[in-house]
């Protein structure tokens, strides 16, 4: 993988949870949460994708699980993960790559002939 370029896009889960890691530290309800602010309510992540999406991001090493580091590891069932150097990488060249599609397209009309 070239620095700075992605072999392909990330799924979109994926994509979602990076950039959400990318705001910090976080647990699963709060990643659901700040998915779903992110996209103004257009992604809600159900459980099953969340928690299947995170342990393929843990296997790919682009998230590691840090609960051990906190203080209520021992009385709180939260399970937190923060973003690995290479997972932030991917995460900014999904964000540039994003940004530079959105860049593109700006000027095609939606459909109904209203303006982007």
């Amino acid at each position: 993988m070239a620095a700075g370029k992605l072999d392909k896009p990330l799924p979109a889960a994926s994509m979602h949870l990076l950039l959400a890691l990318l705001g910090g530290e976080n647990h699963g309800y709060g990643l659901m949460r700040s998915v779903d602010e992110q996209s103004q309510g257009a992604v809600r992540m159900g459980p099953g994708t969340l928690y299947g999406t995170l342990n393929r991001l843990l296997a790919s090493k682009l998230i590691v699980e840090t609960t051990d580091e906190h203080d209520d590891a021992g009385t709180d069932r939260r399970r937190y993960y923060r973003l690995t150097g290479e997972g932030e990488r991917v995460a900014r060249v999904e964000l540039t790559r994003l940004r530079s599609l959105v860049r593109r397209f700006r000027g095609i009309p939606e459909i109904g002939g209203a303006p982007a």
